[in-house]
Formats: structure tokens, sequence, C-alpha cells
């Protein structure tokens, strides 16, 4: 079931953000936020009118998804960029797959024209599942990251909305 986000799931939300953050090079950050962060970042998503959705599998939060403003100015207001994660323990089972379904459904509902992606290039699981999705790459920028002693590319995604 996909339905949006609630105080209630932020637990699961910041524990999914602390292992990226802390084990993969899906958050470019070095420390992770605080558990209290996430009850404020859910508030201004909302307020800003941007969707948070979370994916429930027998009665447990799987994962979430959320889209946010690409850049700052104004021109960009037709574009927005995601995030999707899922708990290990349910990955691999399309989960991903159908909260990107119902975030890119928002999206054009809302009247978006394109959705990106920032994928560090290593992570090629996520390349894949985006390019199933109807992502095209778009650009790859070199050594534009560092995390874990490494530098890292950053491969841009594009999806037209309408």
């Amino acid at each position: 079931m996909i339905r949006d986000c609630t105080p209630v799931d932020l637990d699961v939300v910041h524990a999914l953000h602390v292992d990226a953050v802390l084990h993969s090079t899906a958050i470019w950050q070095d420390e992770p936020h605080p558990r209290a962060y996430f009850d404020d970042w859910l508030a201004e998503r909302r307020a800003d009118g941007y969707p948070v959705l979370v994916a429930e599998v027998d009665g447990a939060v799987a994962g979430y998804a959320t889209y946010s403003a690409f850049r700052p100015h104004q021109g960009y207001r037709h574009t927005v960029e995601h995030s999707v994660y899922v708990v290990e323990a349910f990955r691999g089972r399309g989960v991903a797959t159908v909260l990107m379904d119902a975030l890119t459904s928002e999206a054009r509902a809302e009247g978006r024209h394109v959705m990106m992606a920032g994928i560090c290039s290593s992570n090629t699981a996520s390349i894949a599942l985006h390019e199933r999705l109807g992502f095209t790459t778009v650009g790859v920028l070199p050594e534009v990251g560092r995390k874990f002693d490494r530098w890292l590319d950053l491969t841009l995604m594009r999806l037209p909305l309408s």
C-alpha cells in the first residue's frame, strides 16, 4: 500500500537516512541528521506542497519516496528532483518501482514537467531501476563529490512528465 508519510513513519525514514549516510554513496553527507530534523523536514515538505509517500508491506514501512525543487530559481519551478529509499529487507521486491510510479503520478497531476535523478555513478542498481522507469542519462559530472576517501561521479537522469 502506498500512502502519505505521517510523523509515526519518520523513525523508519530516519533509519534509512542514517544507513544511506553511513554505509553508501546514496547521500553525499558525512554525518546523518538527528531524528528530530525529520519532524521539520516533513512539515516543510508538506508546507511547500511536496509529497512524501511511504510503501507499507504487511503493516511495516518498507520505504519512502519524495521530491522537491530541482534548483531554487523560479525558472526551474516545473522541474523536481526525487529521492527513493527502501528498507534492506524489502529490496528487490518491487517496492521502489511502486513508490516511483505513485510519485511520478503525483508529479504529473501537479503539472510538473520533468523529474530529475542525481545518482552516484557507481550505483548501477539505481541507474538500472531508473532506466526501467523511463529515465534517460543526460550527463555525468566527474569527480564532483567526495566520500569514503574517494572521488565520486554524479549521473544525472531525466524523466519527462508531460
